[in-house]
């Protein structure tokens, strides 16, 4: 069961943890590529703070972005402003966030998201988990994927082994984590599966396309390829 106070809780730790870390930077230091191909640390900052203000919106109704150009324009736009800019913007946003979402609303009702999807309100602060914790790996600041919280790993491993579950580009995949995290089926239903095993934060990283897999051990075939998420 989902319990989203608690995740509340999760993503302020989470946010944080990124802020503290951030702290220590220059203003040269925000202009340095992040992880993410053509994005600097201040294209993932800038995104961090439009995205708090996209689920205030879709929590509140309303689109999460006018449209997709706009969100490029808005990131783009904000990536290089000075770091005391940046950190102001991720802070006030995430506490505008924890606002809301302190507000009393049915937690049950469904949620729009971007490009017609949908989900339970309740899970929209994992959503936000998964954004801050993610890009604080993004930023290329000493924070890796080890370091995740290991509830935080396996939950994103359900939610991305769900989310490709029935995909006809992906074959039928079996997900193991050798340090005994768990187990997980994904992929089509039709043609040889194949079994991708190794640490979690290894599966992690290749299901949200942060590592190559290169550390994973493949039978059956070779390493699916993965739909960008």
């Amino acid at each position: 069961m989902i319990d989203h106070e608690q995740d509340l809780v999760s993503v302020r730790e989470a946010t944080d943890r990124l802020l503290t870390a951030a702290a220590s930077w220059d203003n040269a230091a925000v202009a340095e590529p992040s992880r993410l191909p053509g994005w600097t640390r201040g294209h993932v900052l800038a995104h961090l703070a439009r995205n708090a203000d996209a689920l205030v919106n879709a929590l509140q109704g309303r689109p999460m972005y006018a449209d997709a150009a706009t969100r490029d324009a808005d990131i783009e736009h904000g990536s290089a402003r000075p770091l005391d800019v940046q950190l102001a913007d991720v802070r006030e946003t995430a506490e505008r966030f924890q606002a809301v979402c302190a507000e009393p609303a049915d937690w049950s009702r469904t949620i729009e998201l971007r490009n017609g999807v949908t989900d339970s309100a309740s899970r929209l602060p994992f959503r936000r988990w998964v954004e801050v914790a993610l890009h604080h790996v993004d930023l290329g600041a000493g924070y890796e994927l080890e370091d995740l919280p290991e509830e935080f790993v396996r939950r994103e491993i359900d939610f991305l082994t769900e989310r490709f579950t029935g995909n006809p580009t992906v074959p039928p995949t079996r997900v193991i984590a050798t340090d005994g995290s768990g187990s997980w089926t994904t992929g089509s239903t039709e043609g040889a599966e194949v079994t991708v095993s190794g640490t979690a934060p290894e599966l992690l990283g290749w299901l949200a396309g942060r590592r190559e897999g290169a550390a994973l051990k493949t039978e059956g075939g070779p390493l699916p390829e993965l739909p960008t998420l």
